[in-house]
């Protein structure tokens, strides 16, 4: 019971579910303003154009309302608006991965000495380079 403890701690403290605390905050913050954005800002000038029909009240009637039934529409305005969220968010995510991939490539870079590189891929470099050599010597005396 003692070693399965120690395993939830070292999970818990090292970085996995702190890291995950950290994304799930941030994506909802994240989200509060896509949400913001859409509905304050990209809404209105569209609902303009379209001679103030508010999007998200745009849906077409299956069946009308009456007494004691309820109204049953299918809501493809609000559909429109959750893609226009969903489009905001896949491409400032993409956006952001790109500049981190980027970013990660060049500290990968054993020859660019513009960012430093982490010691393990500096080792793993180095290693190569010394195989390298290996393997000229070795043929070298082949022939």
């Amino acid at each position: 019971m003692r070693n399965f403890y120690q395993e939830f701690k070292d999970f818990a403290i090292k970085g996995n579910m702190i890291d995950m605390a950290i994304g799930i905050i941030i994506g909802t913050a994240f989200n509060e303003v896509i949400n913001t954005l859409v509905k304050k800002i990209i809404m209105p000038p569209l609902s303009l154009l379209t001679d103030d029909v508010q999007l998200s009240n745009r849906k077409y009637v299956l069946r009308e309302a009456s007494e004691g039934v309820e109204e049953v529409a299918l809501g493809y305005g609000e559909m429109f608006e959750v893609l226009i969220d969903f489009l905001i968010i896949a491409f400032t995510i993409f956006v952001v991965v790109k500049g981190i991939n980027r970013f990660k490539s060049k500290s990968e870079d054993p020859e660019n000495k513009e960012v430093v590189t982490p010691k393990n891929i500096e080792i793993l470099s180095n290693l190569e380079k010394l195989m390298q050599e290996q393997n000229e010597i070795l043929k070298s005396k082949e022939k």
